[in-house]
Order: C-alpha cells, then sequence, then structure tokens
C-alpha cells in the first residue's frame, strides 16, 4: 500500500513538473515573440530615417501610427474571442472577424478625406493602410483561438509571423528602395498574406465541440474593443498632453521618458498572456500569480531606474538627456502601475464585469483636467499628476476586482479545456 501511494505521489510530482516546463517554454517562446515584434515596430522608423526624406519619413511614421490605432480593435477581438474559447471551446468566428475587420479598414477609407487634409498624407498611403488594417485583425482572430486553447507556443509562433507580416514587407521595401508608396505597398501584400499562414495554426479544433458552443456576442466583441481602446489611451494620454503643454524641448524630453513607462508597462505581459485562459475560468490563484509576477517585474525596473537613472535615459534618448535620471523610477513606476492595471482589466472582461474599463476612461479625463488647467508647465508639473492618475487607477481597478470576486475560499483551480501545449 504504501510503495502504491509513493508512486502515485511520483506521478503528480512529474505531472507537476512537466506542466511547469512546458508553462515556461510557453513564456519564453510568448516573450520571444513578443520581442520580436517590438523590434522589428522599433526598425522600421530607423531604417526610414535613413532611406527617407524628412517629409516621407515622418509620413511613414504617421501611416504606421494609423495603422496602430485603427488595429486596437483587432486586439479587443482576440480579447474577446480567447475569452470565448477558454469559456466554451472552438466556436466560428470568421462572420464576427470579417465585419470587424471591414469595419476598421473602411474607418480609414472614409476618413481619408480628413486625413489628407489634416495630416497632409497621400491618398495611397491611407489605402495601402486600410488593407494592412484589415489583415491584421483577420490575424488578431488566430491569436485569441490559440491564447483561448492554451496552445502558447503556437501562439508564439502566430505573433511572431504577424509581426514578420505587419512590418517585414516595409522593412523589405526601404532596404529595396521602394520609398513611401512602394514600401507601404509591399508591406499590404505581406500583411494580407499572412492570414492564410497562421490559418494553418488553427487546423485542430473539434468540430464537435465547434457545434456545441454557443456564439460569440457582438456585446463581446465591442467589450474587448472598448478594454483595448481604453488601455491605449490612459497610456498615451501624457504624451499627448505634453505635446500640449510642455516647450518642445522639454515635450522631446518626456517623450524619451515614456519609453521607460511603456518598457515597464509592457514587459510582464506575458504573465497576463498567460494567464487569460485561466482567468476566464475564474481562477483566482491564476490571477494572484499574474498580479505577482506583474508587480515583481514593476518593482525590479523601478529599483533599476533608480540605481540607474541617468543610464536609463541615455538608452532610451541618447547622452542628451541623462540629467533627467532622477525622473526616470517615476517613469517606471507610471508603466509598472499600468501593467497592474493591464492584468485586473484582462481578468474583468474574462470575467464579465460590466463597464470593466470604466476607471481607465474616468482616469485619462481626471489627469486632462487637472493638468489642463492647474498643472505648471514644466516636466515634473505633468509627471507627478501622471502618477498620481496611475495610482489612482490601479487602486480603483482592485477594489472593484476585489467587489466583484465571489467569497469564495481556497484555490479555484477548475480544470482546462486546453493543457498548456509544447509546440
Amino acid at each position: 500500500m504504501s510503495r502504491r501511494t509513493d508512486d502515485g505521489d511520483g506521478s503528480r510530482t512529474r505531472a507537476a513538473g512537466t506542466g511547469a516546463r512546458a508553462l515556461g517554454t510557453a513564456g519564453l517562446a510568448v516573450t520571444a515573440a513578443g520581442l520580436l515584434a517590438n523590434g522589428l515596430a522599433y526598425l522600421a522608423p530607423v531604417l526610414a530615417a535613413r532611406q527617407l526624406g524628412s517629409a516621407d519619413l515622418s509620413a511613414l511614421a504617421t501611416t504606421l501610427g494609423l495603422i496602430a490605432i485603427a488595429s486596437v480593435p483587432g486586439f479587443g477581438l482576440q480579447l474577446a474571442v480567447a475569452v470565448h474559447h477558454a469559456k466554451h471551446g472552438h466556436t466560428d468566428t470568421h462572420r464576427a472577424t470579417l465585419l470587424t475587420a471591414a469595419l476598421c479598414g473602411s474607418a480609414l477609407i472614409v476618413a481619408t478625406p480628413l486625413l489628407i487634409a489634416t495630416l497632409r498624407l497621400p491618398a495611397e498611403a491611407l489605402l495601402l493602410s486600410a488593407v494592412t488594417t484589415a489583415a491584421i485583425v483577420v490575424c488578431c482572430r488566430t491569436l485569441g483561438e490559440l491564447q483561448g486553447g492554451q496552445r502558447f507556443v503556437r501562439l508564439a509562433i502566430a505573433m511572431g509571423l504577424l509581426a514578420a507580416g505587419r512590418y517585414g514587407g516595409v522593412l523589405v521595401g526601404l532596404l529595396l528602395g521602394a520609398g513611401l508608396t512602394g514600401s507601404l505597398l509591399l508591406g499590404a501584400v505581406t500583411a494580407a498574406l499572412t492570414p492564410i499562414g497562421l490559418a494553418a495554426l488553427t487546423r485542430t479544433a473539434d468540430p464537435a465541440t465547434t457545434s456545441a458552443a454557443p456564439p460569440l456576442e457582438a456585446g463581446r466583441i465591442v467589450t474587448g474593443c472598448a478594454a483595448m481602446l481604453a488601455m491605449l489611451v490612459v497610456s498615451y494620454v501624457d504624451l499627448f498632453l505634453a505635446r500640449q503643454l510642455l516647450s518642445a524641448d522639454d515635450s522631446g524630453a518626456y517623450a524619451v521618458g515614456t519609453v521607460l513607462t511603456k518598457g515597464a508597462l509592457w514587459a510582464p505581459q506575458v504573465a497576463t498572456v498567460l494567464a487569460l485562459p485561466r482567468l476566464a475560468q475564474e481562477d483566482r490563484f491564476s490571477r494572484t500569480v499574474a498580479l505577482a509576477v506583474t508587480v515583481g517585474c514593476g518593482a525590479l525596473l523601478i529599483l533599476g531606474s533608480t540605481l540607474a537613472g541617468d543610464l536609463a535615459f541615455r538608452l532610451a534618448g541618447g547622452p542628451h538627456y541623462t540629467h533627467l535620471g532622477t525622473f526616470a523610477p517615476l517613469f517606471a513606476a507610471v508603466g509598472a502601475l499600468y501593467a497592474v492595471v493591464f492584468v485586473l482589466l484582462n481578468g474583468a472582461v474574462a470575467t464579465g464585469v460590466r463597464w470593466p474599463a470604466a476607471p481607465l476612461w474616468i482616469g485619462s479625463v481626471l489627469l486632462a483636467a487637472v493638468t489642463l488647467s492647474t498643472t505648471p508647465r514644466t516636466i515634473a508639473g505633468l509627471l507627478w499628476p501622471t502618477l498620481g492618475a496611475a495610482m489612482v487607477t490601479t487602486l480603483a481597478m482592485a477594489v472593484r476586482t476585489w467587489a466583484s470576486t465571489p467569497a469564495r475560499s481556497g484555490r479555484s483551480d477548475p480544470a482546462p479545456r486546453t493543457a498548456p501545449d509544447r509546440g
């Protein structure tokens, strides 16, 4: 009897070790894919600065920014699909995906006359941007299915393919000297081909599960889109205010500081990616782990910025900004707080909380109202209210999460529909 018990304990230990290794592999893969995507996004304007004139460089940077903004609903779609898949299994979401993609692409086309007049962009650049945006949104559906099914290694591959399709054509066009329009054309072509490659990664769905699962409601997609849009706004509102309130030199310096903010915000995002399917199943233990990893990562970045603030600004913007090193831990703290907000926001969407992004919108409006009416027009005068808004928003999200969590004791550990995979 004792031997049988030992064997059972050993089997559970080996299973736990195998699961931990698989999750570790998945985490490394998703992290690598995120670094690849951010690296390609950074490389595009750097290479463009060496290949294009100033006017075309500005147009390309603005166009890539418009694509990033117009693609936000796609990542809201990914969130909605991932949560629905984690709860109910695979569902046919082709129609919802095509509708979302068409709306995002059409929005750019409809806004073309206005964007031509206000941003002085060529019409062909905006039309190509619409194609790229629609393709990105279509790809986000695949990302959501893989994430919701906890197929994280394949999710990482899909993220890498999407990054390559999104920026690869533009980079090749720049290297070939194709100019602004030619580079955007190659980018649109590679982006349009990317969904075909990603489709192969989701051909493992069970038809029986597909037919039994309830359809994905449009309201869930709208909620996911609003949440991702709120996260984008709250993480950029201070940068927009700096452009409005500060001098040109101080605005540029503040923009360099926000590089540290974005680094602290997105560095621990892998924890949220891995935890989301379990959050959809109301697994409080996974939420606690994701928050612990995020808080720990943020604390390390704040500490590093405190000890080496001059170096942080040198790496972010060059030697001309090292005198701002004392502000480095404040910029990092803003990003670290919003990283916690991102975890809580995903958890709120996953568990069906009403108006999950409301604290983010309120925090953004309050920050704008305070800074526009009372803040001194200095870097410190904007940075301190921004940090205060981040603290208030984080506290509001934490209180609402605590208030909306069912009173249960012990660890919630529902059986997942799909175990984390290795490949």
